[in-house]
């Protein structure tokens, strides 16, 4: 409610930031104001995930009727159908990745019902401003709210909205992010601007095209889902990534030559080959460095050259791949050994 373009918040709503000096609307209690559309999915998810668990409704209350209607709404305003936005960021910085360019209000963009995001997961800028996975997700959410406020709440109208908002970016994501490509047939793109221009590529954070059916957004075995993740295990992947240690998805926002542990816990959660399973989970085995956790990214031919000691969110990701595989099919974990 304080600002649904901030990636990250104080507890104390009085603390300045140490990126104050960003060029944006920095309030007291934001602590960066990177506009990533996955920022504002994850809070449905986990209300979502919640009810479903507890039925405890308890939690759909006037405070949260209102973050969820600002939800909506930066949704709609950053479709920027008729340049209604106002959000620009910029940062002092030698980075390239760290601000979108044109004063921080990124590159140009056809409106055809995507929603912008100015940032990705991994608080890198987008090249193109409609980041597919991040759309992908918001179509989730969207349903999600479609459902809570039909089914739980009776407030049909809004979950109309929803459910409207979340069709028309599908329909959006079909007709601009589903691409031919020469070597897999149909894939998904990572990003597109509505210009006809498409990045093939993916990040090893979550929403990311590996991540779609560890999401829900996808079954394994659905056939676009199959070619793409074909594609991101392939050599025509930018960031997909071989050193002598281990191979997986990277990220932009480390280099050209760390791999994401994140990337091949996603591998592995979304995998339905028992030795692609074993596979992923040796070489995660071989590259902690010896310290028992999960990195952000290691040298894929040095995996003490790391960055990171601790990352709640591999680590967090790393624990709930083992126990997926302990219920499902355990005896794998021995295998690894």
């Amino acid at each position: 409610m304080l600002d649904p373009y901030a990636n990250a918040f104080y507890k104390d709503t009085t603390k300045i930031s140490k990126w104050k000096s960003d060029i944006t609307q920095m309030l007291p209690g934001i602590h960066e104001r990177k506009w990533e559309i996955d920022s504002l999915c994850y809070v449905i998810r986990l209300a979502n995930e919640y009810y479903q668990i507890t039925k405890d409704a308890s939690i759909f209350d006037e405070e949260w009727d209102n973050a969820m209607r600002l939800i909506v709404k930066t949704f709609k305003t950053e479709q920027r159908k008729n340049n209604e936005s106002n959000y620009k960021f910029s940062r002092e910085t030698t980075s390239v990745i760290d601000s979108p360019p044109f004063e921080g209000t990124g590159r140009p963009i056809k409106p055809n019902g995507l929603i912008c995001s100015m940032f990705r997961p991994s608080d890198d800028s987008t090249l193109y401003p409609f980041l597919i996975p991040s759309n992908i997700f918001a179509v989730l959410s969207l349903n999600q709210l479609a459902t809570i406020y039909g089914n739980v709440l009776n407030e049909n109208e809004f979950a109309t909205i929803c459910k409207e908002l979340a069709l028309e970016v599908d329909e959006a994501i079909q007709k601009y992010a589903v691409s031919e490509h020469l070597n897999f047939e149909k894939i998904y793109a990572y990003e597109v601007d509505g210009f006809g221009n498409k990045l093939f590529m993916d990040d090893a954070n979550v929403p990311s095209l590996m991540s779609l059916a560890y999401l829900g957004a996808h079954k394994t075995t659905d056939k676009l889902y199959q070619n793409t993740r074909k594609f991101l295990l392939s050599d025509h992947n930018p960031y997909f990534l071989k050193g002598k240690y281990a191979e997986g998805q990277a990220s932009p926002h480390t280099g050209k030559s760390k791999i994401w542990p994140m990337g091949i816990i996603l591998r592995a959660m979304t995998s339905t080959d028992d030795k692609e399973i074993i596979k992923c989970l040796k070489m995660l085995k071989a590259t902690h460095a010896n310290t028992g956790f999960m990195h952000e990214g290691f040298n894929k031919d040095n995996p003490q050259d790391y960055s990171r000691d601790w990352f709640a969110w591999a680590n967090t990701l790393f624990g709930e791949l083992i126990l997926k595989i302990y219920k499902e099919h355990r005896e794998l974990l021995t295998l690894t050994y």
